[in-house]
């Protein structure tokens, strides 16, 4: 290869490191030139497969800021370079290795750190990133759904408050002032009825906002644990990188 070509598929690998999500090692060694297609069409819009050269790839992975690979590059390497969700990524490289044994997953990159072979499969068992979503749709659709009721309870038993008190003063107006009471005083009952309902609905909206924010925060810290599970589960079997 020329130098002018070795420096162009350099530069390419560095910006595939650079652009992706995770990047996971292959060994493709006995794979034929057909089932290699059928793993690039299985891969289509999650990430891109990439047979290379391990010196170069050296190279590129120190000039995109990535240390710890050089060990992990030797036989026959191809690497997908994930662009989207990276449990996505090695799910479809999983799935693909069970009926083809001979894709092997040596080691993964992701978030700044080196995965091992049993962390890529771990990833792999995870749930996607639309599943997880879609559960905090539906959390948060429930949270909703609580919120209404919360509002509607308060709101109902303050109609049907004003409502016994109109029924009870056309009885008994002394309830409100009496006959012949000034127009102030009844005004001022009225008033007091409706800044105890205000009172009571504000106190309800406080209640809800806190509980959906709680419920919302805590969904998110669970998705983020999810997506970078083990990142303090098994230290000793990882290699931290300065990039």
């Amino acid at each position: 290869m020329a130098r002018s070509d070795k420096e162009d598929a350099v530069a390419e690998l560095t910006e595939e490191f650079r652009t992706s999500s995770a990047a996971v090692l292959t060994e493709y060694r006995g794979l034929t030139v057909a089932q290699i297609s059928a793993l690039r069409r299985s891969l289509k819009g999650v990430a891109n497969y990439a047979v290379t050269k391990n010196t170069l790839t050296k190279i590129a992975a120190r000039e995109a800021g990535i240390e710890g690979l050089d060990d992990l590059l030797s036989g026959p390497t191809a690497i997908a370079f994930i662009k989207g969700d990276p449990v996505e990524g090695a799910k479809s490289l999983k799935e693909f290795a069970k009926d083809n044994a001979l894709l092997v997953l040596k080691a993964g990159y992701m978030d700044g750190r080196i995965l091992d072979a049993s962390e890529i499969k771990k990833l792999a068992d995870l749930e996607s990133r639309e599943v997880l979503l879609a559960k905090l749709a539906g959390a948060m659709k429930a949270s909703m759904n609580q919120a209404a009721s919360l509002f509607a309870a308060p709101l109902s038993q303050a109609a049907r408050t004003v409502d016994a008190l109109r029924v009870k003063a056309e009885a008994d107006p002394s309830v409100i002032g009496g006959a012949g009471a000034p127009a102030e005083s009844v005004a001022a009952k009225v008033e007091d009825v409706v800044e105890d309902v205000v009172e009571k609905v504000e106190e309800v909206v406080a209640d809800v906002v806190e509980a959906v924010e709680g419920a919302v925060e805590d969904i998110a810290h669970k998705v983020d644990e999810a997506l970078h599970h083990g990142a303090d589960e098994t230290p000793e079997s990882t290699t931290e990188t300065e990039g």
